[in-house]
């Protein structure tokens, strides 16, 4: 709170605010008083000016005198007021500060005073002022005294020395500054302790809004106020919800744009308005040789060492219409890529993508020339030919070889088979693909689904002397899935580990608790997987090794198949290995409630 510019923005805004309403208030205050007191003091002039008129008027005609002067010497100490008597003329008669008539007689004319002008003028007269005789500030008031025909016959003056009201004026004004001061004191705690208070969930709401810039995962703001500041808090909180569920949605699209990307045999390249490198999928940079990593931001021909595709990027700027060509590529392994150049609809940097498709297999096998993926060729050619082969050598008399038709035989039964699994496993993937395929998702038990899957890989694994293992885990554990594609993700797995794991070695299937999550471990002891083929080993008809692949009968499609399975389940796979050392391939479903 001490470092907060606002608290102190608020604080110094509601303290000044206080400091100048007590200095006004007390400046008010002040003056009122004041104004009061001397209005009181002015009325006690005017009161005993009056009746000391009255007073005197008998004596009045007697004009300076011994009696006369002892009498208003008596009277001024009686009401401590200073009472003088001047004539028409300014003549002192009498005075209540001098002892004797003789003292009297000697003061100065005091026709020419402002309050006895005044007086003479209106009647009554006041003013406020150092009194040349006494030598102090006095407050005045004169009353003009008539005789019993109402005719003036001269002034009563009342004064009062006004040192002691300046005195208990001060007094009374270091007291409400004291008052004062301790109000304003007071009132600084209060403002502290409410701006302190008003900042604090704003402090708050400030850290959480940091904390989500940082990218952490923080809680919900915990702002209980039903006032603007919770109602602000409440709507952050509807906000970060909002932003984790589309920063989840952005992160799986990007994921998805990424696998498919990467996943893709035909190459990807978007070129900006300056010719630079926007996206490149790893597809183009195999293609055309260049690192997909650090080719962003820099200009196409600096990474692609071909004139011709600059140019149809220009063109196809200018011209609007999609650009279709072929060029040869690579030195000295020449390759046929099949380009289509299209300026991307709506772009607002006429941002251009080219789509590379390397068909040097179809240009090199003329009889595939068909729409299909070079891969899916390859797997599908492999058994046609076994089988073709083994019916043409029983064809041509090894049918009558009694040592060897049955082989034969077996073997076209083992590549019909393997051809039959393929297909079916396209289909699968396929309809997995697309959403065609329904999903019956119930709670399934982890510990049935595993039980039934070793059990069925159990004679594989014993033929090839693997020792399957459950490590021991919590059997009331459920996942939200389908339970045959469970069992299908798991069965993959398992088969794969057997097949990868030399004799001897051992396959472990373990499961956890995760949060709202259940992870699924197929741990080996097998050979091991290189770091570089670990990002594609979940694409289809990825092998790290295609010979040994195809020798232990796998499609190509089995972590695919995990891999969407675990997806349309809400889950996910990923796979860890060393070379050496094995792999651990990890799924993770939905926990049941």
């Amino acid at each position: 709170m001490w470092s907060s510019r606002l608290f102190w923005k608020l604080f110094a805004a509601y303290a000044a605010l206080s400091l100048v309403a007590t200095i006004v208030f007390v400046l008010v205050v002040s003056q009122w008083q004041e104004r009061q007191i001397v209005g009181q003091v002015t009325k006690r002039l005017s009161d005993s000016a009056v009746l000391t008129e009255h007073g005197v008027r008998p004596l009045w005609a007697e004009g300076p005198s011994e009696s006369l002067q002892t009498y208003i010497r008596q009277l001024g100490q009686k009401i401590g007021t200073r009472i003088t008597l001047i004539d028409g003329d300014g003549v002192v008669l009498a005075d209540s500060e001098r002892t004797d008539a003789r003292q009297v007689a000697v003061m100065e004319n005091h026709g020419r005073r402002p309050e006895i002008v005044q007086a003479n003028r209106q009647g009554w007269g006041a003013s406020s002022r150092l009194s040349p005789t006494l030598g102090q500030p006095m407050l005045y008031h004169a009353v003009r005294a008539e005789n019993e025909r109402g005719e003036a016959t001269g002034v009563v003056r009342t004064a009062l020395a006004t040192t002691q009201v300046r005195r208990n004026l001060a007094a009374l004004e270091r007291l409400v500054w004291l008052l004062a001061a301790v109000v304003n004191a007071a009132v600084g705690v209060i403002t502290y302790a409410v701006v302190a208070q008003l900042l604090r969930p704003i402090t708050t709401l400030t850290k959480a809004a940091e904390a989500i810039a940082r990218g952490d995962d923080e809680h919900p703001v915990a702002i209980a106020s039903r006032d603007e500041i919770g109602e602000l808090a409440r709507s952050f909180n509807r906000m970060q919800q909002h932003r984790k569920s589309r920063e989840l949605e952005l992160r799986n699209t990007s994921h998805r744009l990424a696998v498919v990307l990467g996943g893709m045999m035909d190459g990807v390249i978007a070129v900006d308005d300056r010719d630079h490198i926007v996206l490149a999928n790893s597809a183009a940079g195999r293609m055309l040789g260049f690192q997909t990593q650090t080719a962003e931001g820099r200009p196409l021909l600096e990474c692609v060492r071909n004139h011709v595709l600059s140019q149809a990027v220009a063109d196809t700027r200018a011209e609007g219409k999609v650009e279709q060509f072929e060029i040869e590529f690579g030195d000295p392994d020449t390759r046929s890529i099949s380009v289509s150049s299209i300026l991307l609809p709506g772009a607002t940097t006429s941002l251009v993508v080219q789509v590379f498709h390397d068909v040097t297999e179809l240009r090199r096998l003329e009889s595939l020339r068909q729409e299909f993926v070079a891969n899916v060729s390859h797997e599908l050619k492999t058994p046609l030919s076994s089988i073709k082969a083994y019916s043409e050598t029983l064809r041509e008399g090894a049918i009558n070889d009694a040592e060897n038709n049955v082989r034969f035989i077996c073997r076209i039964e083992e590549q019909a088979e393997r051809l039959h699994q393929l297909i079916l496993d396209l289909i699968s993937l396929a309809k997995i693909e697309s959403g065609q395929q329904a999903f019956d998702i119930v709670p399934v038990s982890l510990a049935e689904v595993v039980k039934s899957c070793l059990a069925g890989c159990q004679p594989v694994a014993d033929a090839k002397q693997v020792t399957l293992v459950q490590q021991p885990a919590d059997t009331a554990l459920q996942a939200r899935a389908d339970e045959e594609g469970l069992k299908q993700i798991l069965g993959n797995l398992v088969d794969n580990a057997i097949k990868y794991t030399p004799s001897g070695g051992q396959v472990t299937i373990a499961w956890r608790r995760d949060e709202r999550m259940v992870v699924i471990d197929v741990r080996d002891t097998g050979v091991g997987i290189a770091p570089e083929h670990l990002p594609r080993l979940f694409e289809r008809f990825f092998r790290v090794d295609k010979a040994r692949s195809r020798e232990l009968g796998g499609t190509g499609l089995g972590l695919a198949i995990v891999k969407h399975l675990s997806q349309s389940f809400g889950g996910s796979a990923h796979v860890e290995s060393t070379p050496g050392q094995g792999s651990v391939f990890t799924v993770r479903l939905p926990l049941a409630d």
